[in-house]
Formats: C-alpha cells, sequence, structure tokens
C-alpha cells in the first residue's frame, strides 16, 4: 500500500520528470549528441519564420503523438506497433499541414515537403519507439516536450545565424541596413562595404555550424567528452 501510495503522490513536475525535459535540451539533444533530424537542420534553416514553425510543428506532433501512443500501448500487438505508430503520425502531420496552410500560407510553402517528412523523422519515431510504448502518458508528454524543444533550439540557432549573415535580416527585419545597387544608396553596414556570405545560405553551412555548437556544448560539459 505504501509504494502504491508513493506513487499516487508523485508530484507531476517531480526531479525523474524534470529531467524528461531538460536533459533533451543538452546532455541527450537529440540533433547534437543522437544526431537524429539532421536533415531539417540542413533543409529548413535558411529563415527564421521556417525554423521556427518548422520546430513548432515537430513540437506539437511529438507531444500528441507521444501522449496518443503511451495511451495506446497496452492495447497495440508488438507486431504491427510500427504501423500503429507510423499511422497516428501521419494523421497528426496531416492535421498540422493543413493548419500551417490555413494561418501561415506563405511559410508552408517555403517548408515544402518537408511538413510532410515529419512522419518519417527519427526523432519522433524513435521517441514513440523508445518511450510512449513503455511509459504513462505524463511523462511521455513531458518526453515529447523537451525532445521538441531541443530539436528546435538546434534549428533556431542554426537560423538565426544564416539568416543574419546570409541575409542581413532576422524574421525578415532589416539588422544591417538595405542593400542598394551601389554604397550610395546603401545604409547601415552595407554603406561601409559589407556583403552577405552566401554561402550561409547554403546547407553545407548548417553542418558546420552545428559542428560549433557541439564542440561549444561538448567543451562546457565534459561528460560529453568521450573518455568521460
Amino acid at each position: 500500500m505504501s509504494e502504491v501510495a508513493v506513487k499516487e503522490k508523485e508530484p507531476l513536475f517531480s526531479k525523474k520528470n524534470k529531467k524528461l525535459i531538460t536533459d533533451p535540451l543538452n546532455d541527450t539533444n537529440p540533433v547534437t549528441i543522437q544526431v537524429l533530424g539532421i536533415c531539417s537542420a540542413l533543409a529548413v534553416t535558411v529563415k527564421m519564420d521556417a525554423a521556427l514553425v518548422m520546430s513548432m510543428a515537430v513540437l506539437a506532433v511529438l507531444i500528441v503523438g507521444n501522449v496518443i501512443v503511451s495511451l495506446m500501448r497496452n492495447l497495440i500487438p508488438g507486431k504491427i506497433r510500427i504501423i500503429v505508430q507510423l499511422v497516428v503520425v501521419a494523421a497528426l502531420v496531416i492535421i498540422v499541414d493543413q493548419v500551417l496552410k490555413a494561418f501561415v500560407y506563405d511559410v508552408s510553402k517555403q517548408l515544402s515537403v518537408f511538413v510532410g517528412l515529419i512522419i518519417t523523422n527519427c526523432i519522433i519515431m524513435g521517441r514513440l519507439e523508445a518511450f510512449a510504448l513503455a511509459n504513462k502518458p505524463w511523462a511521455s508528454a513531458l518526453d515529447g516536450l523537451g525532445n521538441g524543444i531541443g530539436y528546435g533550439i538546434i534549428l533556431v540557432v542554426v537560423a538565426f545565424f544564416k539568416e543574419l549573415f546570409g541575409s542581413g535580416t532576422l524574421l525578415g527585419f532589416e539588422i544591417f541596413g538595405s542593400q542598394g545597387k551601389t554604397l550610395a544608396d546603401s545604409t547601415g553596414l552595407y554603406s561601409m562595404g559589407y556583403e552577405n556570405n552566401g554561402m550561409m545560405l547554403l546547407p553545407p553551412s548548417s553542418l558546420v555550424l552545428v559542428a560549433i555548437y557541439i564542440w561549444i556544448q561538448k567543451s562546457r560539459n565534459p561528460s560529453l567528452q568521450e573518455g568521460h
């Protein structure tokens, strides 16, 4: 009775549950540590608005998908669990895609097929298989929240530097001034001869930025370094 009572009285945000949110932000980040979801980091980080929308879309699908699969975990036959997970994720992605087209159509066009590819996102399928199938809905929701935020942080950080130095803007707002056809027509840094770095708008720059992020992350946390 005492053991059951302890479990029932466990706070919603116990130390264990908090770690489900905080660990994916650093120690078990799905992109930089588990190396999942790299395709999104390469493809949708040219503009911050696209990165933010993609992050929110994955976050929503991950949280709701985790909860649904967790609720069904005792009903899903083991032999078809992957098929069931795919059906759940596909249904959620269709809903998210329609919502994006209804409310942020321009960004939806920028994301193109990558919204649909959320269905095969390794982060989502990995959390459904590794966590939601073995844990209760609340813990699964927190796991989805943590991993979704961890994924989103990387996309937003990469998009921040790519848009800033590749286009001189952030969320479409001019940061370095306006670039005219000549120095006389330009304002801000452009009037002093600054030029946007076109390399930042190409996929390879995303790999470089992610690599720098990993280097900083591991240098600040020795436990993530090899040999520890």
